[in-house]
């Protein structure tokens, strides 16, 4: 799996993945133009996205459906060293009988991006300035 980045100008950056085109700004106090999630946000929306995925395969699997189906996602800041310090994650499916929650519970648990975040991985920086050589 892997993205590029490429800087727009600004605070304006574009990401592509597999060919879809997403731009992260920021909002105007901070000095932005507000025409794009934030990169704190972009991992929310990625931790929401991934655990309606993993739900909607448990539905699915049991044959169940959840037309309104939500996931809201919150984080807090923290310090030293600037971070995202917790997560909440609130699922609501009204459609979906009570016997069932612990199962979606289950499913939120084999979300790929919740697990990263409950198992860090090792990140390798690479960093080269000035012309590089073929």
């Amino acid at each position: 799996m892997e993205i590029k980045v490429r800087h727009l100008g600004d605070t304006q950056f574009e990401a592509e993945a597999r060919g879809h085109r997403v731009v992260s700004d920021q909002p105007p106090d901070n000095g932005g133009y507000d025409e794009g999630p934030t990169p704190p946000e972009f991992l929310l929306i990625s931790l929401g996205t991934c655990v309606g995925f993993y739900i909607v395969q448990y539905l699915n699997a049991h044959s169940l459906d959840c037309p309104e189906l939500e996931i809201n996602v919150a984080a807090d800041k923290a310090k030293e060293p600037a971070r995202l310090g917790s997560f909440r994650i609130e699922v609501i499916a009204p459609s979906v009988d009570p016997c069932h929650e612990a199962g979606v519970l289950r499913a939120v648990h084999k979300c790929l991006i919740h697990n990263t975040l409950l198992n860090p991985p090792a990140i390798e920086t690479v960093v080269h300035c000035g012309a590089l050589q073929s």
